[in-house]
Formats: C-alpha cells, sequence, structure tokens
C-alpha cells in the first residue's frame, strides 16, 4: 500500500560534466577504431557503473603501463590527468596513446608550468593520492610544489620561498578552497592567485544546485561513487548548507528505507560522473514503495562540450 507522500527535490544541474561525457566518448572511440581491446590507464571516471560499461565493449583498465600485456594495443589516460612522465613513458614504448584528460584539468597544469618557468614555487590545494592531485604535481620537479589540504595545513605551512603562488584541484567544495585561500592570503599578502578560478564550472554549478534545496529537504542524497571527490563534496555541501542527513549512495549502498519512511522531502543529486540512469534507478526505487512528486529544481542551463581528439574522427 503506497501510501506515504513522499516530495522529492531533483538538482539541476547534476551528474555528467562535459570532461566526463568527453571521456567516455574517447573510449567509445577508441574502441570502434582501434578495435578491441583498448587498455585505459586508472578508471577513465570514478564511477563503477560507467567503468563496468566499458569493459563489456572492450577495455582493460590498468593501473601502469607496465601491466599492459600488448603494447601494440592503444592506451588512454583518464579524465584526471597523469604526470608528465607517463606520456613520455608511453613514448618510450612505443605506444599509441590518447589523453581523456579534462580540458579544464590541463589547464590547471599549463598554469602550473607557467608560474614554474616564471620562477614560482607553487602551492596545491587538493587531496592526497587523488589522482588529479598526482598527475598536477606530476607536472612539475620534484620539491617545486607543495601540497595543502586544508585549513590547518595552510596555518602551518611556511617556505623560504619569495615568490609564491597556488592553484587548485577542479573537484573542490568552493567554500573550503575560499577559507584555505584566505588564510594563505593573510600570511603571504604576496602570493599569486590564478587568474581564474581553477575549480570547474561543473563543480560549482553542481555545489549550488545542492546549497539551493538543501536546507528544505529532511534527507538529501547524491549518487556517486565513494572514490568520486565530486560527489563526496556534494555530501558536504548539502550537509553544511542546512540538511544534516546526506548520505552517498553508491554501488554497494542499500537504500534506507527507514530514514525516507520518516522523511516528507528529500533531495537528490549525482556527481559529476555518474550517469543519469542511477538516478532514475533510484527513484524507480523509491516510487515502488511511496506515492512520490517530483520537482526539478534548476538554478542554470549548462551548454559546455568538450571536443574529442580530431585523430579519433
Amino acid at each position: 500500500m503506497k501510501n506515504k507522500e513522499l516530495k522529492i527535490l531533483l538538482s539541476a544541474p547534476r551528474g555528467f560534466c562535459a570532461g566526463v561525457e568527453r571521456a567516455i566518448e574517447i573510449v567509445e572511440k577508441s574502441i570502434q577504431k582501434y578495435g578491441a581491446p583498448v587498455y585505459v590507464r586508472h578508471e577513465i571516471v570514478h564511477n563503477k557503473f560507467v567503468v563496468d560499461d566499458l569493459k563489456s565493449k572492450g577495455a582493460i583498465f590498468v593501473e601502469e603501463l607496465e601491466e599492459i600485456e600488448d603494447k601494440s594495443r592503444p592506451v588512454i589516460f583518464s579524465a584526471h590527468g597523469v604526470p608528465k612522465k607517463i606520456p613520455e613513458d608511453a613514448k618510450n614504448y612505443n605506444m599509441t596513446y590518447v589523453d581523456a584528460t579534462c580540458p579544464l584539468v590541463s589547464k590547471v597544469h599549463r598554469e602550473a608550468e607557467n608560474l614554474y618557468k616564471a620562477g614560482y614555487h607553487l602551492i596545491l590545494i587538493g587531496h592526497q593520492n587523488h589522482p588529479e592531485v598526482v598527475g598536477t604535481m606530476g607536472q612539475l620537479p620534484k620539491g617545486s610544489i607543495d601540497l595543502i589540504q586544508n585549513e590547518d595545513e595552510a596555518k602551518k605551512y611556511s617556505t623560504r620561498n619569495k615568490r609564491i603562488s597556488f592553484v587548485t584541484q577542479t573537484t573542490l567544495s568552493v567554500d573550503d578552497t575560499r577559507d584555505i585561500i584566505k588564510i594563505l592570503k593573510e600570511k603571504f599578502p604576496d602570493i599569486k592567485e590564478p587568474a581564474k578560478e581553477d575549480i570547474c564550472y561543473a563543480t560549482t554549478n553542481r555545489q549550488m544546485a545542492v546549497k539551493n534545496i538543501a536546507k528544505k529537504c529532511d534527507l538529501f542524497f547524491v549518487i556517486g561513487s565513494r572514490n568520486s571527490s565530486n560527489s563526496v563534496r556534494l555530501v558536504e555541501v548539502a550537509k553544511k548548507s542546512g540538511c544534516s542527513n546526506s548520505l552517498l549512495i553508491h554501488s554497494q549502498s542499500e537504500i534506507p528505507f527507514d530514514l525516507i519512511e520518516n522523511s516528507n522531502t528529500i533531495g537528490i543529486s549525482s556527481g559529476a560522473s555518474a550517469p543519469e540512469i542511477l538516478v532514475d534507478n533510484f527513484i524507480k526505487e523509491l516510487k515502488n514503495r511511496f506515492k512520490v512528486s517530483i520537482d526539478e529544481v534548476e538554478i542554470i542551463k549548462e551548454d559546455v562540450v568538450f571536443k574529442v581528439p580530431k585523430k579519433l574522427n
């Protein structure tokens, strides 16, 4: 008996960003052009559903180039970007490679390089071991870029370098980085900042959309993977914006129907690497149990498209 009424506020924009769409398309077009298998270094994007789908089409995922048995096959670098050394290694192996690094991550790479060449010591605001951070730090010689992960580390940070500058990981929380940057500017009044913020448009838009509805919700769900930085940030943003009951729904999650039973309004968003079918499936599960009304709340229309490399067309 579906007698419980449930209002869903569906956050928009949500889900795939242009960088993720481009990366997935690069893998699919590479399989069409070169045949299967093609190798992908690191998960192309952080989502199990997407990775499994591409595996079924002929992609083989590896963490390092050394693992690739047949080096005559092409390899694709993930959307998160790679250290400079990786394309060099691929050339040394005589491998064909396609770089699916998101253009907005590549922009940060170029920015870091230009600042280094101009004589700056760099700070990267980001999360240790995230592939994007590994890739950005790997653009520069060791010792020329330092990682700061939080406000605490920013307060403790010291350097003898007179000329310092910072860049940031593209998928962080807009508010968190603002606080870290404020601390760095107070400590180093001459610190050089990026001409344009490094946090990408999709991260910013998705966080704004969640902020916009979180305070009206009893419960908030973000569909995405545990290793997806932008998905985890969306949960934090929902909590900070007034919905303390905010949860990540990933591939192993059980839907907490008991919590939903006690809620009248729930919010739903999804990370930039989560396909819309996962949101649809989640809502379908809810419709099986509750009388559902859906209100899609859109704050901005996105029309960004990134082209795939010419050699795949």
